[in-house]
């Protein structure tokens, strides 16, 4: 969430921002008014705490002296009923100003394009090339081949789900492990985080209600399954202290991804590009506030070197004011290229939070007696059931089968091509 300074000092900012994403300012007044009231009665509670103080001090010296202190005492006894009055009240106004700051977005990096997502910015652009023939859709090669079976698992189990089989079965962790290997040699920390979190761990992440229609709640039981495993890194620094040799915390974490796809209904509704579970790999990081950028530029080339390892033509995208997420103050989308659908979709992310996400999380670091919230960035290193219809759309041969991409093979022991 902002910092409360800022809604004090320079509300404008946070006001041409809301505009930037198309959104409306009027919350940003209201948070303004609820602090400028919960300040006015904190003025009133200091004052009665002092006179409390004050009168305290009085009657005790009227009684050292053997003074008559009634009227002190009626005073004193008024005071205490005063104070929980308006402490209670002070209470419910920032619990009030506190629940709808936490849903106000992150505040726009001055380079992110102005616009609805028709203003996208293309900053990278690689490895395109014109096929010798017409390509199939992910699905059907692999319908054909008897690797991917989404019927079955839509009668077990509803639709956007599947039955992965044979080498699918391999290439996804084949996948997997090759993008855990480059990042665990790049001294990123392995994390293999919970798959379950509760409401206040996924809400020091991210405003919950803009994201709540997305995800699955354990029915009676404060949990939800994690949409991403951006959430359950976070939650790893929650209301922890680092120590400045700690920063920057570089995680790679793994983990199975679970969303309703609510909104998507009629989209990308064959195979496994637009589906309720898949595997994801995490570049997570907390740092220093004056190495975030650095950062972003980091995870961003580790993301430029496993698509270009994967052989996948791909583009980078700045996204636009009205198509980021409420949580990054900047975010790049890879797009890989399609050929069976002559387009470009999005495979992942790369996000700068800033301190957005440290401020729900009170995750610091101390430097002597300073203590400072510290940055949070997220990368899709891989999301591995849209990297494998990338792959195979891509790498699919005349007769039906599909290439590995030469550095997977390894872990394909030494497999070149499935399906034949």
């Amino acid at each position: 969430m902002l910092d409360i300074r800022l809604f004090r000092e320079n509300p404008q900012i946070i006001k041409e921002s809301q505009k930037k994403r198309g959104m409306p300012t009027e919350e940003v007044d209201l948070v303004m008014k609820l602090d400028n009231e919960w300040r006015a009665l904190k003025a009133e509670v200091d004052h009665l705490r002092n006179k409390r103080n004050q009168v305290s001090k009085e009657i005790s010296e009227l009684k050292k002296k053997r003074k008559k202190a009634d009227t002190l005492l009626k005073e004193a006894k008024k005071i205490p009923k005063m104070l929980i009055e308006k402490e209670n009240k002070m209470k419910e106004l920032n619990e009030k100003r506190d629940n709808i700051l936490k849903e106000i977005p992150n505040i726009i990096d001055q380079s992110v394009p102005l616009g609805d997502a028709s203003h996208k910015k293309v900053i990278l652009e690689h490895g395109k090339n014109k096929s010798t023939f017409t390509h199939k859709d992910h699905a059907d090669i692999l319908e054909a081949l008897d690797m991917l079976d989404t019927q079955k698992a839509s009668n077990v189990a509803g639709s956007r789900f599947y039955y992965l089989k044979g080498d699918l079965v391999k290439l996804n962790l084949a996948i997997m492990s090759f993008a855990l290997d480059i990042l665990q040699k790049k001294r990123f920390t392995l994390v293999q985080p919970p798959y379950m979190l509760r409401k206040a761990a996924l809400e020091a992440a991210l405003p919950l209600k803009a994201f709540e229609e997305m995800i699955y709640k354990i029915e009676g039981e404060d949990l939800y399954l994690i949409g991403t495993a951006e959430h359950a890194l976070n939650a790893y620094g929650i209301n922890t202290t680092f120590s400045p040799a700690e920063l920057p915390l570089r995680l790679a974490g793994i983990s199975p991804c679970f969303r309703k796809e609510a909104g998507s209904h009629g989209k990308d509704t064959k195979g496994i590009f637009r589906i309720h579970q898949f595997e994801k790999i995490e570049q997570f990081i907390f740092c220093k506030p004056e190495d975030s950028w650095r950062e972003f530029d980091l995870i961003l080339k580790n993301s430029e070197e496993i698509l270009k390892a994967l052989e996948i033509p791909f583009r980078f995208v700045i996204l636009s004011s009205q198509d980021m997420g409420r949580v990054p103050t900047k975010t790049v989308d890879f797009e890989g290229w399609f050929p069976s659908q002559n387009a470009y979709r999005e495979l992942g992310s790369c996000s700068n939070c800033l301190d957005y996400q440290a401020r729900r999380s009170n995750t610091k670091y101390q430097d002597n007696n300073e203590f400072t919230f510290v940055h949070t960035l997220n990368n899709t290193a891989i999301a591995t059931e849209r990297m494998m219809a990338c792959i195979i759309d891509n790498n699919q041969q005349k007769d039906g089968t599909i290439k590995i991409p030469e550095v997977l093979q390894p872990y394909m022991n030494g497999k070149k091509v499935i399906g034949n």
